[in-house]
């Protein structure tokens, strides 16, 4: 039998030496994981003696005769918002810990068992943490990588199965129990489903406004630096499926700007217009009509755009980017006074603008007014002192005024 008063105050000896080391490792991690975004939140724990000590006896029992190695007395929870970056976290782990064993929890239970899942990694402590902190009598730490829902399961099933040491015998709660746990994962995938579908909205509405600024880069930015007539520089347009089946106004935006970045406009103007028929929120029907509008923009039909950007104005006076978009065109079109009410408003419902600034310095350098465009190219760039485009024309407003 152990000597447990013996055990303790070996175990507690080094009590915070562990501490310290946790934290250490736990400081370690954020910084290898400044680059992931979202951030996963990183937890440490040291097991205190009687946890310790429940677990060595778990182990005699199962190993008689032995001097029972508990490798968890360091842990380290990190908690990850999506099951996508669960890899992500293993893998960087990985590169700057020496990893000695992998385990993948739950990953052997059937639809009808209850039971976390959870990857744990058991690393060896780093040379320069031990040198720093001194011995602890841990060699590995144990880190477990999980997802905010798979964490909350843990921290539940520890208390009422793990802790409690229960086993429902009843079939019905047993049946609930594993109805909780599948619903959280349901949830868990639902929730990565969802990242995917912004993921994939964020990348193709990048897309459409490069290709909406290029065309505005062609048609505005030559002219001024160079002379040349404006051109009306419309892409060939690409053949493009969309799909049929798509039925939701998530699934028919993204397919609207799978056509839009593909130049087929005509598809993208259906969809966007099939959206607003279904009658969605105000706020919504605004953003459709400045997608619309920008599809109108790259397809030349210039006063459509206006009436598109007209039109989510309308549902939306605070949408200071169809403000700016319709400005935008404006500037295309030479309207210059026009194109400068349109910056002006869209800065009157959001001031911090550089990119409005820069544009409504065109609009006044084209009407004329060369010292209210310095002050908008200066202002543009006190916002943002690296804006390439804005120093480019504040040099130009200087030659021309020579000063």
């Amino acid at each position: 039998m152990p000597d447990k008063k013996n055990l303790q105050a070996i175990y507690e000896r080094y009590a915070e030496t562990r501490f310290l080391t946790s934290k250490d490792i736990e400081r370690r991690l954020e910084t290898i994981f400044d680059s992931l975004s979202p951030r996963p939140t990183v937890k440490g724990r040291v097991k205190d003696f009687c946890s310790y000590y429940k677990k060595y006896l778990k182990l005699l029992k199962q190993t008689p005769g032995t001097n029972p190695v508990i490798t968890d007395v360091i842990g380290i929870r990190v908690i990850c918002p999506f099951i996508e970056d669960l890899a992500k976290v293993q893998s960087l782990i990985i590169q700057n810990f020496n990893v000695v064993d992998t385990e993948k929890k739950g990953s052997n239970y059937s639809y009808k068992e209850f039971g976390y899942e959870s990857i744990h990694l058991l690393i060896i402590i780093p040379e320069d943490i031990i040198q720093d902190r001194g011995a602890s009598e841990c060699s590995a730490a144990e880190i477990q990588i999980r997802t905010i829902l798979q964490d909350a399961w843990a921290e539940v099933e520890h208390e009422l199965v793990y802790k409690a040491e229960f086993t429902p015998f009843d079939e019905p709660m047993k049946r609930k129990l594993a109805a909780i746990n599948a619903s959280l994962s349901l949830a868990d995938a639902i929730f990565q489903e969802i990242r995917n579908h912004q993921l994939d909205l964020h990348a193709e509405s990048g897309k459409r406004r490069e290709s909406f600024f290029n065309k505005l880069e062609e048609n505005v930015d030559t002219f001024l630096y160079s002379d040349v007539e404006m051109q009306n520089a419309i892409k060939e347009l690409t053949v493009w499926e969309h799909s049929k089946g798509a039925a939701t106004i998530d699934e028919l935006l993204l397919n609207a700007l799978y056509a839009h970045n593909r130049n087929d406009f005509d598809t993208a103007i259906a969809l966007y217009t099939r959206i607003l028929s279904m009658n969605p929120k105000k706020d919504v029907i605004s953003i459709i009509y400045v997608h619309r509008g920008m599809a109108n923009f790259a397809r030349s039909h210039y006063e459509e755009a206006i009436l598109d950007f007209d039109s989510a104005l309308e549902f939306d006076a605070k949408a200071y980017k169809a403000a700016y978009y319709r400005g935008l065109v404006r500037l295309v079109l030479r309207q210059w006074m026009e194109a400068m009410d349109d910056f002006t408003l869209s800065l009157i419902i959001n001031p911090y603008q550089p990119f409005c600034l820069y544009r409504r310095s065109h609009a006044n350098y084209h009407n004329g007014d060369k010292i209210q465009a310095l002050s908008d190219c200066e202002a543009a760039l006190s916002i943002m002192p690296e804006f390439e485009d804005a120093l480019k024309f504040k040099k130009f407003l200087l030659n021309k005024l020579e000063l």
